[in-house]
Parts: C-alpha cells; structure tokens; sequence
C-alpha cells in the first residue's frame, strides 16, 4: 500500500518544495548518475545519436522512469509523482506558446525582408573589430529595457547572429555575445521575473537586490568586453569585398528598406509598454505576414504561386530562400514553427523529469545534503552555487534554481548573521545565468533552438554567464561585500 506520509510540501509563489524524510541521498543521486551516465555515453560514444535523433529527449524520460521506481520503492504515491509532472508542465505551456510564436516570428520576418534587411544595414553599421562587444552592449540595452532575455534572443539576437554569419564571424562567439549581454540585462532588469523572484525568496527588496548585484555583476560584464574585444579584434573575418557581394544579392534579392524596421520597433514598443510576451510577439508575426505583401510579392510570387500560402507556409513549415551566394542560402532559412518542435519535446521532457524528481523528494533531500556541509561562510556560499547549479541541471527549471535553494538557504544565511541580499545575489549569480549553459534546461533549449546555435558552440563563448558564480565565490572567499545583518539597515 502506497502512502505519502514521509511527504511534506512547501507553497511558494512559483513552486512547490517536496520534503521527503523517507528518501535518502544515495537513492535521490540514482536518477541523476543514470542520467548523466546516459547523457555522457550519448555524447561521447554515439556522437549524439544514440536514440536517433531525439536522443535527449528519450534520456531525461528514461531518468524520469528510474526516478518513478525510487518513488515506488520509498512508497511516494504515483498520483503525487503525477501532480508534480503536471505542475511543471503547466508552468511550461506559455513559454512552449511563445517558441511557437518565435519559429512563427522567424519564418514572416524572413519572407517579408526584416531579417535580411536588418543583417543588410547591420552589415554597413557593425564592422567585424567592434561586433562582438556591440552584440554584448545592443542585447544588454534592450533586455533591461524589456526585462527579458527570451525577447532579446527572439528579436535582435536572430537579426546579430545572421549579421555575424554573413561576416564570417564564429556563431558560437556571436551566440556568446548575444547570450552575454541578453542575461546581464535580464538579470539587472526591474522588469525581470527572477530578478523579482529572488529578493522576493531570500526575504529583501527589489532594488537593494539590484544594487547588491551590481558588485559582482559590474566587474564581470567588464571582463567579458574586454575579451570580446580582444576577440573581434583578431577574428579572422571575411573582407570588405565579400561583404560588398553580400550587400549586393541581399539587395538585389529583396526589397529593402528602412520601413521594414517598423515591425521589430513596435514589437520590442509593445513590450516596454508591459503588453503580455504572446501578445507582442503575435502583433510581430501579424504586422510582418501584411508587410511581406507589401514590400515582398517578387519573393512570395518565387516561393509559390499563391502568395497567402507562402506566408502560411513561413508561419508553420520550412521556408528557404535561395540567392547567389551559398552563404546567404544558409541565413535565409526559417523552419516556422515546426522548426521549434524537437526544443520544445525537449522541455517537457526535462519537465517530466524535474516533476518527478522534485515530487519524490530528490531535489529538496539533495540541496538539504549540501547544506549541512556548509560550516563557513565560504562554505554557505558554495553551496549555494553547487546547489543552483545542480539543480539547473537535474530540475532542468531557472524557476527551481531560485527557489528551492532559496528556501532551503534562508535561515542558514540568517544564523550566520548574513544579510538576505547575499542570498538573493548569488541565487542569481548561479542560479539566473547559468540555466542557458544547460541544453535540455528550458532556458539552453529555448536560446539555441532560437538562435540556431549548439549550447556546445556557444558555452565557452557565454562568458558572462559562467564568469557569474566563479567571481560571486570569489567575493566570498575574499570576504568583499559580505554585507552582515547588523550593517544592512
């Protein structure tokens, strides 16, 4: 007979907390060793094909399974394993709405010129030696404007990356940029959900949380200009001639003109105005299928005979452009919608497996383990990492990285007489930015899916993003602005 009597639950304004007093460490970690074993092999043995190709996808249900028998075993009732599941994946249907929208956005953005005239006039603007740290600064802007790393990737980090391709420029360097400065805005943004959810969980304000950020998050934005200067500096880039071959097709391919940049304008002006994500992005898609018939009926008329299927088919399908330069060929391609479904069976994957995990107890017991070891302040801080890091990874969920930690850590922190924004910075030092250096997290699986780049291209090259926990550590072992609950007031 199955109870659930060893279960005890912890309400949030995000998630649950499933305690477990049953559950121990060794059988929380068999899941994860089963999946990372799995996840290794996969990699390294069978160059990522394992399973075909859904091979990720098929790994996280396969740990999934393995995390249903450790529930069995330790008696946690099928029925609470599956309302967690289903707690995760209603967490996930609005964001899989918006990756809809995304693949939408790209294929009416591609037919109707805003991409290939954005990477036209970006190609005369941004030269090769100043890219890189433009991408940083231009996603930085726009994702404190508009609070959202996803919405910065959607919009101006599509139009970079194919700006950086068509320069010759590495996609796992223009990637890296992109990511950067899209995640620093992100997480200094006061529009942002977790830069509100983490002061909100480790129990300060907002903007003493964003001016406490600013110690760790300043000097590392820093570093990562310097070395994406030093980057675009010695890149070894296509030369002026190419780039006058490729203004030449792109313009004699399309019609461009500066009116296309209405579209991706009001899109990111709605979102300033606080207009809900899907609601932006599908005034984008709507606004650019009318603007493909205006500036665009060559290009329509050459993909089909009826113009409305062609911008039907940009919406849902694969759209391929073809030009004269085969490098273009490549830029000029959208998969629609359909181009966004192995991320999308992605994440709720991860999702199955993080709702399981969490509705048997494995998250809550794994974090508990780490904190006991903590007898330091240095030691708190580590933990704190390890365990946003860890829980990024098995979890699969930014909003679990916060949470979970932050609950578990807060009155560790107090009993060493540190002030809650010590917590709520590193949640977002470990736990914000480093959710999109994990593929099968919903954050890495969205940015490469939408960027079209491999979280492996791109993860040494994100380099605000795994700079973060090392220098909030080193602040820590440093003992620089430890700030003590007696000097906070």
């Amino acid at each position: 007979m199955q109870d659930d009597k060893n279960i005890s639950e912890i309400k949030t304004d995000k998630q649950s907390i499933i305690e477990n007093t049953k559950l121990n460490i060794w059988e929380a970690l068999i899941p994860v060793i089963v999946l990372m074993a799995l996840l290794a092999y996969n990699i390294f043995f069978a160059d990522g094909e394992m399973f075909g190709g859904y091979s990720n996808q098929l790994i996280l249900l396969i740990g999934a399974a393995v995390a249903v028998g450790v529930g069995l075993f330790n008696k946690v009732s099928i029925n609470r394993m599956l309302t967690e599941v289903w707690e995760n994946l209603k967490s996930i249907f609005v964001p899989v709405l918006i990756l809809l929208l995304v693949g939408a956005l790209a294929g009416t953005w591609l037919v109707s010129g805003v991409i290939p005239a954005m990477v036209y006039y970006g190609l005369e603007v941004l030269k090769p030696y100043i890219f890189l740290p433009a991408c940083v600064i231009i996603c930085a802007l726009i994702s404190i404007s508009t609070g959202s790393s996803w919405t910065t990737s959607a919009t101006v980090g599509i139009a970079l990356v194919g700006i950086g391709n068509a320069l010759g420029i590495n996609s796992g360097m223009i990637a890296g940029a992109v990511i950067s400065g899209a995640y620093f805005g992100d997480k200094m943004s006061p529009l942002s959900d977790t830069t509100n959810l983490a002061p909100a969980v480790a129990g300060t304000d907002l903007f003493t949380h964003i001016r406490y950020m600013t110690v760790t998050t300043v000097p590392t934005i820093i570093v990562t200009l310097i070395v994406f200067t030093i980057l675009s500096s010695t890149a070894d880039v296509s030369g002026d001639a190419d780039v006058s071959n490729l203004l030449n097709t792109i313009d004699s391919t399309f019609n461009i003109t500066p009116w296309l940049f209405l579209v991706p304008v009001i899109v990111i002006a709605l979102i300033l105005l606080k207009t809900k994500p899907l609601i932006a992005l599908g005034a984008g898609v709507l606004i650019a299928a009318v603007f493909a018939f205006i500036f665009q009926s060559d290009v329509l008329v050459a993909l089909n005979e009826s113009k409305f299927s062609a911008v039907i088919t940009s919406i849902f399908t694969d759209t391929q452009i073809a030009t004269e330069n085969e490098k273009l060929n490549e830029l000029f391609s959208a998969g629609g919608m359909n181009g966004m479904l192995w991320t999308i069976y992605l994440i709720i994957s991860a999702m199955i497996f993080g709702g399981v995990m969490d509705g048997i107890g494995a998250l809550a017991r794994i974090t508990k383990v780490l904190l006991s070891v903590a007898t330091t302040v240095f030691g708190l801080f580590a933990s704190t990492v390890i365990s946003c890091l860890g829980l990024n990874t098995i979890a699969s969920d930014q909003y679990l990285a916060i949470v979970i930690p932050g609950k578990m850590f807060k009155k560790a922190f107090d009993d060493k007489g540190l002030a809650p924004e010590n917590l709520s910075r590193t949640l977002e030092d470990s736990g914000t930015v480093t959710s999109v250096l994990i593929p099968w997290n919903t954050c890495g699986a969205y940015q490469s899916g939408v960027l079209g780049v491999g979280v492996g291209e791109y993860f040494m090259y994100a380099m605000f993003n795994w700079l973060s926990p090392f220098t909030t550590l080193l602040f820590a072992a440093l003992k620089i602005k430890i700030k003590e609950i007696s000097s906070a007031k």
